[in-house]
């Protein structure tokens, strides 16, 4: 039960994040968009390329540093986990948690339901990913995840030695 509890207040964490990046219009997280969308803003005047370049920089950067602060301090803080394989599961369990999440709940549901996610003078570009898109999209970053668990699982590990 607590686990269950671990992954909603993690994948709020995600929404908290994802709000704060877009905290003063949907325009402020144009990096989130599709090419074309991102296009058409540039050409209407809604922003420029650098200033997305800038914003979307800063924010993966403190989005990673929080989200696998989150992690390290759930899994091995919270939960207590020293050894290599409880934490790489638990990782690999939160990351892939998160992906569906951001594909299902996020990208599906919140941008794919909003009125706020409109960009004014891209309203005729697609920009909600289809299931095939999104699947495309989950089912790679899924494999990342394999990879990024046994990184955060190596950290902790190191982490435990250190402490």
């Amino acid at each position: 039960m607590i686990l269950l509890l671990q992954l909603i207040l993690y994948c709020l964490l995600f929404t908290a994040m994802v709000r704060y990046a877009v905290r003063g219009g949907a325009i402020n997280g144009l990096y989130f968009y599709p090419k074309a969308v991102q296009e058409r803003a540039y050409k209407i005047g809604l922003t420029d390329r650098e200033t997305v370049k800038k914003q979307r920089k800063r924010f993966m950067t403190l989005f990673y540093i929080v989200m696998l602060t989150a992690l390290v301090l759930i899994i091995a803080v919270w939960n207590r986990i020293s050894d290599f394989k409880t934490a790489y599961l638990q990782a690999l369990l939160f990351l892939e948690v998160m992906n569906i999440y951001d594909g299902g709940v996020i990208d599906k549901l919140w941008v794919g339901h909003s009125k706020f996610w409109i960009l004014k003078g891209t309203e005729d570009i697609p920009f909600v990913q289809t299931w095939a898109q999104v699947l495309k999209k989950r089912s790679c970053l899924a494999a990342i995840w394999v990879i990024g668990a046994a990184i955060v699982a190596g950290l902790l590990v190191l982490l435990a030695k250190v402490i």
